[in-house]
């Protein structure tokens, strides 16, 4: 088959649906396949080397693997496509096509011909509206919707963002199956010699620290987090907020600076800090409002972290029994729960061997033999 694959979020996202586009299709192009790969994106402002050497890397992996640069950027082919609807499909870029895959939400204009695979990765927009800028989140309830309707099949993050499309979209439940993330390798137990001392020299950081890593947004509830770690007694005690600015975040940050050097936002962390700066964690909290998966909270898991995380939404369809589950709009609860798995040695042994357990069975090759699979369907 010739298979299109979006690869836009992947070139321009360092984390989040970035992060999972990478994984998930470096993953695919390592397994043996009789199919044809395409990859387009919208490289327009980026350096060249930004993505140049990572095209070259998954190139590496497939000797025929095509790319298209699209030099416009994403917000622009954005307009064009879904915006003013203009007819153009993208098999002008990527040539004939037997299937088109779009990991991110919305679909480009298809030939009749072409069979679309798409994946949403949550409803949050329709769950949460308040959490988003106005005009994005009337983008997402305009389009999500529509590609959602036009797709040939849907891949959702979790059984619960499944539930969801049902739900809200009158979906079929059989155009809907879900495709779990995976743990990178690289998320293990074992430290690096002389990482935390890189840790503390790039980023500032002490041990020992608290902390939580998603994009700095209202959905990841971190001024509650900031206000129940607040609460906790132990003084020589640190919270560590790693995540990229993504929009109305300024009340994070006011509330970081009421409590005296305790809480640090440190804003995008690059991906290779990552594995240490989990590994350097006392704990993981992570007490989002909603998420269509959460890849963090088994990252920690698999880094031999104890995790406390929100009972809302997929989480505990995600961490399962390995780690202990809070409402995340009861700060109480959370502070009570931090203090209970940072001062119980045993509970902090028996939630790290659980939760290394729970992460080992999420894993990205089995998420791109999923796909595989998917595309084989269509």
């Amino acid at each position: 088959m010739r298979i299109g694959i979006d690869y836009t979020a992947a070139v321009r996202q360092g984390g989040g649906i970035g992060r999972y586009t990478r994984e998930l299709v470096g993953a695919l192009l390592k397994l043996e396949s009789p199919h044809r790969y395409t990859l387009i994106a919208a490289v327009g402002g980026l350096k060249a080397g930004d993505w140049r050497l990572e095209i070259a890397s998954l190139q590496s992996l497939v000797s025929d693997l095509q790319f298209r640069a699209i030099p416009i950027t994403d917000d622009w082919l954005h307009r064009l496509w879904q915006r003013l609807r203009l007819p153009i499909p993208v098999e002008v870029i990527t040539g004939p096509l037997d299937v088109f895959y779009s990991p991110d939400f919305v679909l480009p204009p298809t030939l009749h011909t072409t069979r679309t695979l798409l994946t949403v990765h949550d409803l949050s927009f329709l769950h949460y509206p308040d959490a988003f800028v106005p005009a994005l989140r009337e983008y997402l309830e305009r389009v999500v919707p529509r590609s959602v309707a036009r797709a040939d099949r849907v891949l959702a993050d979790s059984k619960s963002t499944r539930d969801d499309l049902i739900a809200n979209f009158g979906t079929p439940p059989e155009k809907v199956k879900v495709l779990y993330s995976g743990v990178d390798s690289r998320f293990r137990p074992e430290k690096a010699p002389g990482e935390q001392e890189r840790l503390r020299e790039k980023y500032g950081i002490e041990s020992p620290y608290v902390l939580s890593v998603g994009t700095l947004q209202p959905r990841k509830n971190y001024v509650r987090l900031i206000r129940a770690f607040a609460n906790l007694p132990l003084a020589d005690l640190q919270l560590v907020i790693a995540g990229g600015r993504g929009w109305l975040y300024e009340d994070i940050f006011t509330e970081a600076e009421k409590h005296g050097g305790r809480a640090h936002v440190l804003g995008f962390v690059d991906d290779a800090d990552l594995p240490a700066l989990y590994r350097g964690a006392a704990l993981f909290a992570f007490p989002s409002l909603y998420e269509g998966f959460g890849i963090p909270p088994l990252e920690a898991m698999a880094c031999g972290v104890p995790v406390v995380c929100s009972n809302a939404s997929s989480l505990p369809e995600v961490a399962g029994d390995a780690a202990l589950m809070v409402d995340p709009l009861d700060v109480d609860s959370l502070a009570e729960a931090m203090g209970r798995a940072l001062e119980d040695a045993n509970l902090r042994q028996e939630m790290t061997d659980e939760g290394l357990a729970h992460a080992a069975r999420f894993t990205w090759e089995v998420a791109a033999r999923q796909l595989l699979d998917a595309f084989e369907a269509l």
